[in-house]
């Protein structure tokens, strides 16, 4: 039996029984033992397990998060999740479930369904070697966006030296390019979500010299470096559909996204990088590819398009829309 540390000591993370290796466990829903090992062997146990029409479930070391649109799937969910824990040899403590509105005002923190109420409803999980802070109780997202997994991948073997980790949350991408030695800003409107960042540094044993935190208005920052002449090998740009500075300044995917990749490519290096990445439904692929030549042509910048390899444990076409654009 495999055993792995956490926070809570040494705990069971698999057994998986020879008989079940083969193919998926209970239906296509559900990723199958193997692609469980994969994970397992890359230092990986935090990823999506069951995916349906209009709910998913994801694991977070040793708890289950169940997101839904509908009581039908999520029922369907939770139903098999125990069956497909014995036929994995998964062992999860905690089940949380959250249900997902079509208006971000009525998003709420995920509640307790199944395990122990007692505190802290709180983890560290590993993602390729990386370690992360999850908090349940701190907002809508517990704390690592599962859909970028490849894009931080990316990040890591392309090993920046000054990354510009914009909208950057808690700093999943900088706590990467930083363990491959690069220098880090990462710019968030929230406060406590660049606490949680600095705390994922801690986590790695990364020291913050050398890399900056800024809590701030990524259209405001931006139109600043530039004029100053900072330039970054490598931007992150994965915004919010939705945001409010604390001035009132506004921010809507659809209609500013391509202002924003203009701004930042006047601060990407030659040769650079840019990610451009969304969860709006409006703009696919082929849309963020369209924004990006007009992002060139304005600049007057030539460059290339790269895609990271399909998520394994994400239905085709789950996960944020994706694409990175790389500047000659």
């Amino acid at each position: 039996m495999r055993i792995k540390k956490n926070q809570r000591g040494l705990t069971p993370l698999t057994s998986i029984p020879p008989a079940a290796a083969p193919g998926n466990i209970l239906d296509s829903d559900w990723i199958g033992v193997e692609l469980l090992r994969r994970f397992e062997s890359e230092g990986t146990d935090a990823h999506r397990i069951c995916t349906k029409a209009n709910a998913w479930a994801e694991r977070y070391g040793l708890d289950i998060l169940v997101s839904f649109r509908n009581e039908k799937d999520r029922d369907a969910i939770t139903r098999d999740l125990s069956e497909w824990s014995r036929a994995s040899g998964l062992i999860f403590q905690r089940v949380f479930e959250r249900f997902l509105p079509k208006q971000n005002a009525e998003r709420q923190a995920p509640k307790l369904i199944q395990g122990t109420d007692a505190p802290p409803r709180t983890t560290i999980i590993a993602e390729r070697g990386c370690r992360f802070g999850i908090d349940f109780t701190a907002g809508y997202s517990a704390g690592l966006f599962l859909d970028q997994r490849e894009n931080r991948q990316f990040v890591r073997r392309v090993a920046p030296r000054r990354m510009l980790n914009c909208f950057a949350y808690t700093c999943s991408f900088s706590v990467v390019a930083a363990a491959q030695g690069g220098q880090t800003v990462s710019i968030d409107l929230s406060k406590k979500s660049l606490t949680r960042g600095r705390e994922n540094f801690g986590l790695n044993g990364l020291p913050e010299a050398g890399h900056r935190f800024l809590c701030d208005d990524v259209l405001e920052v931006l139109p600043r470096f530039a004029r100053k002449g900072e330039k970054f090998d490598l931007v992150v740009l994965d915004p919010p559909t939705f945001s409010r500075s604390h001035e009132g300044n506004t921010f809507q995917v659809e209609k500013d996204f391509e202002a924003l990749l203009a701004a930042a490519i006047e601060v990407t290096s030659r040769p650079g990088r840019v990610l451009l990445s969304t969860n709006c439904t409006a703009l696919d692929e082929r849309a963020l590819v369209s924004m990006a030549r007009f992002g060139l042509k304005m600049t007057r910048r030539s460059g290339t398009f790269h895609r990271t390899p399909p998520l394994p444990d994400f239905p085709k076409g789950g996960g944020a829309h994706t694409v990175w654009l790389i500047i000659d």
